[in-house]
């Protein structure tokens, strides 16, 4: 099965990624599915390199690595990057700027998508 994640909050402040992020891995574990991630307005902070935790938080980046790692493609709205001032060179490895239509082809891929 074929699943489409579409992540829109920020990776801090909120769990909506977070918990986005842990079905994704636990579906990985299960095997026998395809995953792609692709991150919306402050999700695409999800996808910074580097993340220094706060106090009290999961590290978002370590999710999304280990996503990648198990071979899920994760798109970042180019966009919203360039409303935050993220370029590419800040994301973590295996992430890629992305554009609405690669989120279109994406849904089309997907048996399920799922929308935090």
């Amino acid at each position: 099965m074929n699943y489409l994640f579409v992540l829109n909050d920020a990776p801090y402040g909120g769990e909506r990624s977070y918990n986005g992020l842990r079905l994704v891995r636990a579906l990985l574990k299960q095997g026998g599915c395809d995953v792609r991630i692709f991150l919306l307005s402050d999700a695409v902070l999800c996808a910074k390199a580097g993340q220094k935790t706060p106090e009290g938080h999961y590290n978002i980046e370590f999710f999304l690595n280990s996503a990648i790692k198990r071979g899920s493609k994760v798109g970042v709205c180019g966009i919203c990057m360039d409303a935050r001032a993220l370029n590419h060179a800040e994301l973590a490895p295996g992430a890629e700027r992305a554009t609405l239509e690669t989120l279109a082809e994406w849904t089309a891929w997907a048996d399920k998508v799922l929308v935090f």
